[in-house]
């Protein structure tokens, strides 16, 4: 199992800092978001880009991908009824391939909730046609960038478009590219009406990214959701992508909550092999 975490855990932490330290815990690889870099993806230069590549690699970590893509951006939206503006988000979501690829990353992750909602006075019909209209002019663009954009389902009330896997399905057989596959995250399968193992087992091999977090917005261990039957789905349906540790609550510290998500899914992933091994018990 390959395990990363979110740089926006660390907030105000330098970025070699960040990798020193998440190394040091055990994790491979560091998602970035963008915001925590600049204001939009394309205020970061080239050789910035290539600096942050290089400090990763010093440490020993792989930044692996970009999420909250959208996220405290202005003028961008996935569903909009504006051609415009659909076309503005789908230039943006390409230049955020390429500043993945540079950075040495291959996984867009697609959730910002607030730059996908229905649309006032539109149906959820008309929203995923202009969703759909939107992705489709990124297909180049994502495929020469050699990455994959992961659609990310999210549970309401956070999100009231894309709330399930079955929907984000919906949405990528539309597209049908080999560069655009699903993502899923425990916190958002939570609300799916099926429970979360069958979800996984469902769906996973049209994942290509996989967010591990708690109901509780907390990271794994912190609340009440049992990693172990997780770990066995994913372990049962032989996934080998990364498990990536992102949370919403920021307590206690950075420190704590990296060391103690890992150590946690260490020890849930020795219990799940034993499962799967012997299930019978």
């Amino acid at each position: 199992m390959k395990y990363a975490i979110c740089n926006e855990t660390f907030e105000n932490w330098s970025h070699d800092k960040i990798c020193g330290f998440v190394r040091n815990a055990g994790y491979q690889g560091l998602e970035l978001a963008p915001f925590t870099l600049a204001d939009r993806i394309t205020s970061v230069s080239s050789s910035m880009r290539a600096k942050l590549k290089r400090e990763a690699e010093v440490e020993g970590v792989q930044i692996i991908g970009l999420h909250w893509l959208l996220a405290k951006t202005e003028g961008f939206c996935l569903t909009s009824p504006d051609l415009q503006v659909r076309i503005a988000t789908a230039n943006y979501l390409v230049e955020l391939a390429k500043a993945c690829q540079e950075l040495g990353g291959n996984i867009l992750v697609l959730g910002s909730p607030a730059q996908r909602r229905i649309p006032s006075g539109f149906s959820k019909l008309q929203a995923a046609e202009f969703a759909v209209d939107t992705l489709k002019r990124t297909v180049d663009g994502i495929g020469k960038a050699g990455v994959k954009l992961c659609l990310e389902p999210l549970s309401p009330p956070d999100a009231d478009f894309i709330n399930t896997a079955a929907e984000g399905i919906e949405i990528l057989e539309k597209i049908n590219h080999p560069n655009f596959c699903l993502h899923l995250d425990v916190k958002a399968m939570s609300t799916e009406p099926e429970p979360i193992t069958d979800v996984i087992r469902k769906y996973i091999e049209k994942t290509g990214h996989f967010h591990a977090n708690d109901t509780n917005l907390r990271g794994p261990g912190f609340g009440n959701v049992d990693f172990v039957p997780i770990f066995q789905a994913l372990l049962e349906k032989n996934y080998s992508g990364w498990v990536s540790v992102e949370v919403f609550d920021y307590k206690p510290d950075p420190e704590t909550i990296a060391n103690q998500s890992i150590s946690y899914m260490q020890d849930c992933v020795k219990k799940a092999r034993n499962l799967v091994r012997n299930p019978m018990g």
